[in-house]
């Protein structure tokens, strides 16, 4: 058994983006690229929300529907980390049950194509590398009346090319390689809230202040939300004191939906751009603590400038 299809010639992940403004258009691509997986006995996924699951599960042949596994509503795209690494353990799965290629069409969440657009441009443009360990053929779906232009751009800078309605796969002239996109990704624009003074100022905190802080300025967030930024604060003003360059600033603030919390040291940050999204790389210093920090935000942004290095963690609604 080989590989199929328009991958049959490829070697790693096949990664393609589907435009489409219509949702009869988007079934004229994705059900061919369906049932051709069910026909070759592939492992064969869809990884969208409640709605447009419900619309192809609906539009698939009675004869196809029972080998396309769906992964209940959308929830493979909470986080950029948490989703490259629930897709190499699916993937890996997979080739361990000998599969030859596996095929997978998925969308990120509406919400995502806003504010926190950033870190899933870089998931996007990461994947590339991430899983060119699998034969991994995937759709990336976007609605082009509701994503906005720039992310449209983004997203052809992070496809190697994208499959037609009339069943043509076109190079995108504007696809940049993973590392040199990682590298150049510009900042992150502020959060509002940081209009206004921080709620809270460490200098070169213990890890245990920099925790406690978090609850100090918790507005009355989920505790698993509470939870899982103290986890994320601890490990990065780790990092910061044993890699980075002092001193060491963490600030909070808070509204009544979110925490956010910088944390800027004095130095240039990680040279791995893949740092956070995978683990490290060749003992990338710093690196596994920010793909835990990763996991364990609901945003999570980084800057470099003449003061030094931040990450920036929202816990609560970043959008």
């Amino acid at each position: 058994m080989t590989r199929t299809g328009a991958a049959a010639d490829h070697v790693g992940y096949f990664h393609e983006a589907v435009y489409y403004q219509a949702d009869e258009e988007l079934l004229a691509i994705v059900l061919p690229f369906l049932v051709g997986g069910v026909d070759e006995k592939e492992p064969t996924v869809v990884a969208f929300g409640p709605e447009k699951a419900d619309l192809v599960r609906r539009a698939l042949p009675p004869s196809a529907a029972s080998g396309v596994t769906f992964l209940t509503g959308g929830s493979m795209y909470a986080r950029p980390a948490a989703a490259i690494r629930a897709y190499q353990d699916l993937l890996a799965g997979h080739v361990a049950d000998g599969a030859m290629q596996i095929r997978i069409v998925g969308e990120i969440p509406r919400p995502s194509l806003g504010a926190t657009w950033d870190w899933w441009a870089r998931y996007e443009s990461a994947i590339n590398h991430a899983y060119d360990d699998y034969p991994l053929w995937s759709l990336c779906a976007y609605d082009t009346r509701i994503t906005p232009s720039a992310v449209l751009d983004d997203v052809a800078r992070t496809h190697p090319r994208s499959l037609q309605a009339d069943g043509r796969h076109e190079p995108s002239p504007t696809y940049v390689a993973p590392s040199a996109f990682l590298s150049a990704w510009p900042p992150a624009a502020p959060d509002p809230l940081q209009a206004g003074p921080p709620r809270v100022t460490l200098v070169d905190p213990t890890a245990a202040q920099a925790r406690h802080a978090v609850r100090l300025v918790d507005p009355g967030l989920p505790v698993d939300d509470i939870e899982e930024l103290v986890v994320a604060v601890s490990e990065v003003v780790t990092n910061a004191l044993r890699h980075g360059l002092p001193p060491v600033r963490v600030r909070y603030w808070s509204g009544a939906d979110r925490i956010v919390v910088a944390v800027t040291d004095g130095g240039t940050g990680p040279e791995d751009p893949f740092a956070g999204l995978l683990p490290s790389r060749e003992n990338a210093t710093g690196g596994l603590g920010l793909w835990i920090t990763h996991q364990s935000c609901n945003y999570v942004t980084f800057a470099r400038d003449a003061d030094g290095f931040t990450l920036r963690l929202t816990a609560g609604n970043p959008y």
